[in-house]
């Protein structure tokens, strides 16, 4: 598949998701800062690529919550910087959004033409990088995903990664008031692809299919790994946590390109972490 792809540059390719990506010119924040108008000019111009796939960000909610100026400098402004280097030499845009753009309020899953309400500042700086995208860049494709996972035991900080290091534990607690649609980084790869070699235009959720609690993903997690864990349902008042959390983030996507996302979940722990804790 990648042989048929257009020349393409990708920001933030050393994080969890650019570990999937097999193609392309990969470059990390000490290659390209793209919070840094006049390195990502320079860095694009150089490689004139026909498709940008922009994965830099800051995805820690909490320490978004925390510090939102930095939150935006990174995911607001530092889109913008790639918007118009993708437009100053006729690229298109891959733009990763996220779930969190909405408000929770909606009671089954945010499809893409539902409003996005952001809660936090995390929410708020990337809502903020698709209003930049649609606004300056026609050719464009913007990829919501939700409560992510994949990398491996040497990329994922999320929360897989974080209950699979409580699997020595007797119990886990996870919450089973918010419900989401999770997103193996894998596949979002490759639903990109998809929509790069279909030549589309516009949002997509690209979440995995289906809609779970944490409580539901740390239950598929012991099933694999450690069966004798048992695994507490708690609600969010239990977490000190920076940023609000809303109650529901899943979505369904008008393409069907992704997989459920137990299926999804099963293959990352069994290729990925078995053998491995």
């Amino acid at each position: 598949m990648k042989e048929n792809l257009p020349k393409t540059l990708i920001t933030g390719a050393d994080g969890m998701v650019g570990s999937y990506v097999d193609f392309g010119i990969k470059t990390d924040p000490r290659s390209l800062d793209v919070a840094d108008m006049n390195e990502t000019m320079s860095v694009v111009k150089k490689h004139a690529p026909e498709v940008i796939i922009h994965l830099a960000a800051e995805t820690d909610v909490d320490r978004c919550e925390r510090d939102p100026n930095h939150a935006y400098f990174i995911n607001s402004v530092g889109t913008y910087n790639v918007v118009l280097a993708a437009k100053e030499v006729g690229a298109k845009l891959v733009y990763v959004s996220t779930s969190g753009i909405f408000d929770g309020q909606k009671s089954g899953p945010y499809t893409e033409d539902d409003m996005p309400n952001p809660k936090n500042y995390y929410g708020h700086s990337k809502f903020l990088g698709e209003v930049i995208v649609r606004s300056l860049l026609k050719d464009h494709i913007i990829a919501r995903a939700c409560w992510m996972f994949g990398g491996g035991p040497k990329k994922d900080e999320k929360f897989v990664a974080k209950i699979i290091a409580q699997l020595r534990n007797k119990e886990i607690k996870a919450l089973n008031d918010v419900c989401g649609s999770p997103t193996f980084g894998k596949d979002l790869v490759g639903g990109i692809k998809k929509l790069l070699l279909d030549g589309a235009v516009g949002t997509f959720n690209l979440s995995n299919e289906g809609v779970c609690s944490r409580y539901d993903i740390a239950k598929a997690i012991t099933e694999v790994l450690n069966p004798s864990v048992k695994v507490v349902a708690v609600d969010r008042r239990y977490f000190d946590l920076d940023a609000e959390r809303v109650s529901n983030e899943s979505m369904v996507s008008k393409v069907k390109i992704m997989r459920p996302w137990k299926e999804a979940l099963v293959e990352y722990l069994k290729t990925e972490w078995e053998n491995k804790i």
